[in-house]
């Protein structure tokens, strides 16, 4: 296929178009291709280019599904620019997924693609170069910041994403070198070639790959060779000591887990300091007391009653007098001991700490402010305040404080809330940031629980969480996770926004304000892609790192995405753990 053919395809796909574009998603124009369509693909992107273009893959559903007796595959095309690539990269994938002769392997193989991995090189007949001087056939692994890179966030996005994705085996289809011959080859030359280095390193800290690399004459259009490569891949994999690649045999081990499993393993590592009362260790604190209920074993609790000793014996004062945000969020571990306590002198104590934070809503006559201090213009506000002000209603039994938690969120809401249901971070730009976006879900999930049935603001707020939740809804991606820029599918996906809107699906269901045949197959979805992206050590993929107001998407796009441990990440996935585990799953939820 010539490249004006190309060209006219990909138009038609979408692809090629800045992500910021509107309404013109990957996956919906991609998917209106027949064959596509047909089978049991799934169009998404793995990342964007420094111009903003979409990186497209087509994933095939039966990888989504993570069968332990499958052998899975991804092909990866166009990284060296060049037509020959990229369209027998796309013609392998259909063979694959339409011909009759492919049907047996159909049941026994899941084959996806990323077939434009450098979409700016191969437009620009740039060769293995992209348009930020960034060369794309070789260097790997890549940069480790995140994807951060100015030169080649490409790679950075290609080499996580296999690693997370953890296939058993990946076929680089690369037109034929002078250090390469047309054909098979496991050998690969070059020392950093992509290929080569999938086998030699752990891939986002998931494990090693098979590889090999598919190299096509200049000029030849390979037909008939599609059935050569795959009876390759899978003659390649039976001849392994284990069937499986080291990836997939830890992503397989991951999914597995119980909530309450990945719940101890995340509360080895995090929930195990409170030198400041803020929202990070807070609810990872917090977490660890859920944990004690859930398992009956008071250890978790006992130690969260000696984290917090120092601020109810008053040696430590737990709020400065010009709090943050997240002082205020901090302060809602002194709650949920105090709706657990039944020693009445110490109940009290705990009541006056939380009662202390809520109180910065009002003015020294007592009087309600027009929102809670530090909101700074953000999104994040709305679980900063809002709960904390629901929680000492609770304890407290004085309306004023469920009053001021209603009058803070519309506050925020005429700031940030979007026409389409989603939040902007702020109002210095419209971008859907993913933890701007999981905050408010989380916080009105909390706040919710908290504001009783017959408060007159209650239906105004619950409306307010079903029509977020309903947005958000529509953009989970085919992995089930959520997005650094909710509707940006190019941008990575994000761990901690995608544990904040599942807490809130689930913490709706459970309460029925969401409808469950609606909002289960979420969570079945989203369990395993957030399983997958936890390690038993504690170690994360892709965590947002801490962010304020921007100014752009593409400064939303660059915010570091964090490898590794993380206390941020950490807290909110063992909340969602100790969550789905309240919900009633032993099992692993199946797609």
């Amino acid at each position: 296929m010539n490249r004006i053919s190309w060209c006219v395809i990909l138009f038609v796909a979408g692809w090629g178009f800045p992500a910021s574009s509107e309404d013109r998603s990957v996956t919906e124009r991609l998917a209106r291709e027949t064959w596509v369509k047909d089978s049991r693909l799934v169009a998404s992107a793995i990342g964007v280019t420094r111009r903003e273009v979409s990186i497209p893959c087509l994933i095939d559903r039966a990888e989504l599904a993570d069968e332990p007796n499958r052998l899975h595959v991804w092909l990866v095309g166009g990284l060296d620019g060049m037509n020959e690539s990229v369209d027998v990269t796309y013609r392998m994938l259909r063979w694959f997924h339409t011909s009759d002769e492919a049907k047996s392997l159909r049941e026994s193989m899941a084959v996806s693609a990323v077939v434009i991995a450098n979409p700016d090189g191969w437009a620009g007949e740039l060769g293995g170069k992209n348009y930020s001087g960034g060369e794309l056939t070789r260097g790997y692994p890549p940069p480790a910041d995140g994807y951060q890179s100015l030169t080649v966030p490409e790679a950075q996005y290609l080499w996580r994403w296999l690693g997370t994705q953890a296939p058993d085996m990946v076929i680089e289809v690369q037109r034929a070198t002078p250090l390469s011959t047309p054909g098979w080859d496991q050998a690969v030359q070059m020392d950093d070639a992509l290929s080569r280095q999938l086998k030699q390193n752990s891939v986002a800290g998931v494990g090693k790959l098979f590889s090999a690399q598919w190299n096509v004459a200049k000029g030849v259009s390979e037909d008939g060779q599609e059935a050569t490569v795959f009876t390759k891949v899978a003659d390649s994999l039976r001849t392994l000591p284990k069937l499986h690649s080291e990836a997939r045999l830890e992503r397989l081990q991951r999914i597995g887990r119980s909530p309450l499993e990945v719940a101890e393993q995340l509360a080895k590592r995090y929930g195990h300091s409170l030198k400041t009362v803020q929202y990070i260790p807070a609810v990872a604190v917090i977490g660890r007391i859920r944990l004690s209920e859930l398992t009956n074993d008071p250890l978790h609790r006992q130690d969260a009653e000696r984290l917090i000793e120092e601020y109810v014996s008053g040696k430590q004062k737990a709020i400065s007098d010009k709090p943050s945000g997240s002082d205020f969020a901090g302060h809602l571990v002194f709650g949920e001991l105090a709706l657990r306590t039944k020693d009445e002198p110490t109940k009290a104590k705990l009541i006056a700490l939380a009662k202390a934070a809520a109180d910065f809503g009002f003015d020294n006559k007592g009087q309600p402010r027009e929102a809670m201090p530090s909101h700074v213009e953000m999104s994040d506000a709305v679980f900063m305040s809002c709960p904390i002000l629901a929680q000492v209603g609770k304890l407290t039994g004085d309306v004023k404080y469920h009053d001021m938690a209603v009058r803070h969120l519309a506050f925020m809401r005429k700031l940030c809330a979007r026409p389409d249901g989603l939040y902007r971070n702020s109002p210095l730009n419209d971008a859907a940031w993913g933890r701007g976006n999981g905050f408010p879900a989380l916080g009105l999930a909390l706040t919710l629980t908290d504001l009783p049935a017959e408060h007159p603001g209650r239906a105004e707020m619950l409306r307010a969480f079903q029509e977020h939740l309903a947005a958000l809804r529509t953009h989970q991606d085919p992995t089930g996770m959520w997005h650094q820029v909710i509707d940006v599918e190019g941008s990575y996906r994000e761990l901690t926004a995608t544990c904040m809107i599942t807490f809130a699906m689930l913490r709706g269901m459970k309460h029925g304000w969401l409808d469950r045949t609606t909002y289960e197959p979420c969570v079945r979805k989203t369990w395993p892609a957030i399983l997958a992206r936890i390690g038993a050590d504690g170690s994360l993929i892709d965590v947002c790192e801490g962010t304020g107001k921007q100014t752009s998407l593409r400064a939303y796009l660059d915010r570091k995405a964090i490898l590794g441990p993380d206390d941020r990440g950490g807290a909110m996935s063992l909340l969602v753990a100790t969550e789905m585990a309240a919900f009633g799953s032993t099992t692993v939820p199946r797609p």
